[in-house]
């Protein structure tokens, strides 16, 4: 082991885990010339009570997608089972992006039809939360009771229980509102009641083929096809995004040909702005790390514009080119350039992560955001195989920097680095303390090798912290 820990910046490192983004401080880090890095944060005083609203899009094009959510399913869950003290307390809620022509501030265009799908001028599903007969309520409850049993609100395997409440169908409205869809869920919907918890986590995750086109005003579905061009969902594309290549307003944006460096358009007047987003969601906890979000959605690149014919018409128009594609059952799916939603994934460093939804097999995605979501309720299992930095000597010689931090991502945060314990027979009987050592538990820890860290202490810390750790893993 080395004597001293070096202070560098996280940037310089490869992480592996499970988070997208990369930590906002500096906290003391190992030096990972010999191998990767795998991060941890966790926080003393865990919290199991998460809230989970699942996102899906049920546009016509949603079909084969939905299937291959509701099948890996399972995947999802067994991840949250090997959380230290099994499956969290956790409340699933589903909500429909369809939100008809509904806009946020609170007026309505014309229905659209459809022969497969339309849009409602009632607000289509309003962002109300699935119900079937298999659960009791809008959402799925599962809770573990003080003597270790658990209060289920539904029949049977929690899989199937999801399967039922995520069978949204593909007829919902083609112009998809993900994230106002989110908000209308948690923002004191009476149809919602008791889903979020105050003192719970929340996580938002986005099932989607095409990008987010919650509308500021309906005036985006009007009728005006000379102002806003055909009345097909390029204007969420048209009028939602800018390309520093290509797209610099509206009428580039309109143009056939590749387009590059392309963002959420925050000064246009038709969509909401994903940074008003960012704020109401991160203001529903008193910590905004409390908020965790991911995306199973289409890659933000290749980004072009082509010419194409919607259905049931020969006319040729602007629409965006699919950044994706795969072989579902029925032959070729395809997902579009999710700009919005990325930015806004973005928006959370630390507590994020986006995966394509172009996979035979979404089992990778869901394991990723179920992985995501048991490092930040705070897993000490090491995923991993840590390195022996040290082979020359006897036993395994492992290289880690271990923190307590207080005031935790804030402007005053506090950090102390923790020693190796100094009885490596028995950390527990240490006479350094508080100290780390690296300990085999194969109950609780699942992957690698079955490692886990814990930290010796002779006094409680303080109830805000959290233990950040940087462990040196073989190069792959």
């Amino acid at each position: 082991m080395r004597n001293a820990v070096r202070m560098t910046s996280f940037l310089g490192l490869t992480a592996v885990g499970l988070l997208a983004g990369c930590p906002d401080r500096t906290i003391s880090e190992v030096d990972p010339k010999q191998g990767r890095v795998e991060y941890k944060d966790i926080p003393v005083s865990v919290n199991r009570d998460i809230d989970i609203l699942f996102v899906i899009d049920d546009s016509p094009s949603m079909l084969d997608k939905q299937t291959n959510l509701k099948n890996n399913f399972p995947n999802f869950i067994n991840v949250l089972n090997t959380i230290e003290g099994g499956l969290p307390n956790v409340h699933i809620g589903v909500a429909s992006s369809d939100l008809g022509t509904k806009a946020a501030d609170g007026t309505a265009a014309a229905s659209i039809p459809g022969s497969t799908g339309g849009c409602s001028n009632s607000g289509g599903k309003n962002g109300n939360l699935q119900t079937n007969a298999l659960v009791q309520g809008s959402f799925i409850s599962d809770t573990k009771n003080t003597d270790g049993t658990r209060t289920k609100n539904y029949t049977g395997e929690l899989s199937a229980a999801f399967s039922a409440i995520a069978s949204l169908g593909a007829s919902g409205c083609g112009f998809e509102q993900h994230i106002e869809a989110a908000k209308r869920a948690v923002d004191n919907n009476p149809a919602n009641a008791g889903f979020i918890r105050q003192n719970a986590y929340l996580a938002l995750i986005f099932i989607q083929d095409e990008d987010d086109c919650s509308m500021a005003k309906s005036t985006l579905l009007s009728s005006d096809t000379m102002t806003l061009g055909p009345l097909q969902s390029f204007r969420c594309n048209r009028f939602g995004h800018t390309c520093a290549t290509g797209g610099a307003d509206p009428t580039a944006m309109n143009a056939t040909g590749p387009k590059g460096g392309c963002t959420s358009n925050e000064s246009g007047n038709y969509l909401t702005k994903v940074s008003d987003y960012v704020s109401f969601f991160k203001g529903l906890k008193s910590d905004p790390a409390n908020v965790i979000v991911a995306g199973i959605a289409g890659p933000t690149m290749p980004y072009e514009v082509e010419l194409r014919s919607p259905p049931q018409s020969t006319t040729m128009i602007p629409a965006v080119a699919h950044s994706c594609s795969y072989q579902g059952a029925n032959g070729t799916e395809v997902a579009d350039p999710s700009v919005r939603l990325k930015e806004f994934l973005d928006s959370f460093p630390n507590r994020s992560t986006f995966q394509t939804i172009c996979q035979q097999d979404l089992s990778g995605a869901l394991t990723q955001i179920a992985q995501l979501l048991r490092t930040v309720i705070g897993s000490p299992c090491i995923e991993g195989k840590l390195a022996d930095v040290d082979p020359d000597t006897a036993g395994d010689q492992y290289d880690c920097s271990v923190s307590d931090v207080t005031n935790f991502g804030k402007a005053n945060q506090s950090e102390t680095v923790l020693p190796q314990c100094n009885n490596v027979m028995t950390p527990s009987s240490s006479t350094n303390k508080p100290c780390w050592s690296i300990q085999t538990d194969t109950m609780n820890c699942t992957a690698g090798d079955h490692l886990t860290l814990k930290i010796e202490r002779s006094q409680a810390p303080a109830p805000d912290t959290h233990v950040v750790s940087y462990c040196v893993t073989e190069a792959e």
